[in-house]
């Protein structure tokens, strides 16, 4: 008797949890209603695996090793350490308010789905193009940023294993970048539970690459410097004379890092209690990924004698010197295999970001063949379309690797188109336009406003910032080409909007009748509740 009513328990159990989960994943797909779209893919990121996703797309060791150069050009041991931790401290507040919006309207259109609602009417559809041209240039460009990073990583391995008698050209390492987004579009193809278990993984080889870096240049290094020089010693190796300019180039890195944690918002039409969900893993993202990466740059700057030596090497990446001195050349090669995986998976979640937001802005007829970019395989109930144009984009955006100022230049587009998109709504909200939505369960409250307008001032000074070039004197070899590529975007756009998307573009187009969600029996409060049961 005791077994069968225990057998019985278990049944009422599992009965208990399906049904939550339906009810749960019912709720989510009301409140996509209401905001005007019907859901086509399958909720299968769970409360974890969202936070594995926000937090792998920005690669701490990987993104760390790769902006390694801004910190040291720009204050040397004072700009890595310092020249992280202050931007860090205000990319939160983008974060905070970033995630308010999303927990109120989570939708794979995210952004430019914010900025339409948010907007006085008349204007509406024009912030919704702006902020949806300013997300996928930024979206775009990072896909190639990363992976072309990727490459350069592979490059710096092979000249270290051949003791610098193999140094791959230009033309190879572009090579590598079109074999690596050849596999990112078949990795990102795959079906949606594929994508959400690979997060599992892409945040633990993360972590654990992270942790080890810094346990094995702390125990290793047998030459460090004094508490005082890893902290307040500073180096000026820009080309600026004025030394607080220089420092502040150094926020160069950091804001590179932490960029694409709008993901958590972009696949949340795949997330389980998505209003939740989404808001909880942009923040453990972000802080997360700006507390590890200090940490680890904290280590880099005490085990780092001589920064002038680290600029000087003939690798491609400074990071990768700084282990070669410490741990040798079989610890550099294990270690940076490592890296190598975190940044090649850092790519695969950026570019699944990137292919949902060309999927909901040709939802909405915004790009050049949205009838194409916004079908869904009948197989993989993904869009595959949209992986591949992301994929095929960011092949020729890397052909800008053959100059590595144009290269740097993407990297800053990329940050700009980004942030730019993510500010507008923000701006958009403490103008007014919070007051036309209905707050979802992560709320600021009165904080929101202080809060938003910190977030955009910080925007404001780090757009400008981004677009100076690296020294005081510039030729045509070495200039900042940001301001060319997001210019050429911006002119596109405009020029298109003058002639023609004004009179069709209306901003986000309902594919489905808005439902009142307090009619049904389940509540977003409700689906809040449920989501314990489904993580």
């Amino acid at each position: 008797m005791d077994s069968l009513k225990s057998e019985k328990n278990r049944s009422l159990e599992v009965a208990t949890e399906i049904d939550n989960g339906v009810s749960l994943r019912h709720a989510d797909d009301m409140l996509l209603a209401q905001l005007g779209y019907k859901s086509e893919f399958k909720r299968e990121f769970s409360l974890i695996e969202t936070v594995a996703f926000a937090f792998s797309i920005m690669g701490v060791i990987a993104s760390v090793s790769s902006t390694l150069t801004f910190g040291l050009e720009s204050g040397g041991h004072v700009g890595m350490v310092f020249g992280w931790l202050i931007p860090s401290l205000f990319v939160l507040t983008v974060a905070l308010s970033m995630a308010e919006l999303t927990s109120a309207m989570p939708t794979s259109a995210g952004l430019y789905y914010f900025a339409a609602k948010l907007a006085p009417n008349e204007y509406s559809a024009l912030a919704s193009w702006i902020t949806g041209w300013a997300n996928i240039t930024g979206q775009t460009t990072l896909v190639c940023s990363i992976d072309f990073t990727c490459a350069q990583m592979i490059t710096t391995a092979v000249s270290v294993a051949s003791d610098g008698s193999i140094v791959l050209s230009s033309g190879a390492t572009y090579g590598i970048l079109l074999a690596i987004l050849f596999s990112h579009g078949i990795v990102c193809s795959a079906a949606t539970s594929i994508l959400a278990r690979l997060n599992i993984f892409y945040v633990l080889i993360n972590v654990g690459t992270t942790i080890a870096a810094i346990i094995a240049l702390l125990v290793i290094s047998d030459n460090k410097v004094s508490t005082r020089d890893a902290f307040t010693l500073f180096e000026n190796n820009t080309g600026w004379s004025n030394n607080g300019w220089a420092f502040i180039l150094a926020f160069t890195a950091p804001m590179w890092t932490l960029t694409g944690y709008d993901s958590a918002a972009h696949i949340s039409e795949e997330v389980a209690g998505a209003a939740r969900a989404a808001p909880i893993a942009i923040l453990v993202g972000v802080g997360a990924t700006a507390g590890l990466g200090w940490i680890l740059l904290i280590v880099v700057s005490f085990v780092t004698p001589s920064i002038s030596n680290l600029l000087s090497s003939d690798l491609p990446l400074p990071m990768g010197q700084v282990f070669l001195d410490v741990l040798g050349k079989k610890g550099m090669l294990a270690i940076w295999s490592l890296i190598i995986v975190v940044q090649y998976v850092t790519g695969a979640a950026q570019g699944v970001d990137a292919s949902r937001v060309v999927f909901a802005f040709s939802r909405d007829n915004a790009l050049p063949g949205s009838r194409w970019w916004k079908q869904i395989n009948p197989y993989t109930q993904t869009p595959v379309n949209a992986v591949w144009l992301v994929m095929l984009v960011a092949g020729i955006c890397g052909v800008l690797g053959f100059s590595v100022t144009a290269l740097n230049s993407l990297a800053g587009s990329a940050v700009i188109g980004l942030y730019t998109s993510y500010t507008f709504p923000i701006f958009l909200s403490v103008i007014g336009g919070r007051d036309k939505i209905t707050p979802g369960p992560f709320t600021l409250g009165r904080f929101s406003k202080p809060i938003g307008w910190i977030a955009v001032a910080w925007v404001c000074f780090i757009t400008i910032m981004l677009l100076f070039p690296p020294g005081s004197s510039t030729t045509g070899s070495d200039m900042n080409y940001a301001v060319v590529i997001m210019g050429a975007v911006f002119v596109f756009a405009t020029a298109w909007w003058i002639l023609s998307a004004k009179e069709w573009f209306h901003g986000p187009i309902k594919n489905v009748d808005g439902v009142d969600i307090e009619e049904k029996d389940v509540s977003v409060g409700e689906s809040v509740e449920g989501k314990q049961s489904v993580s």
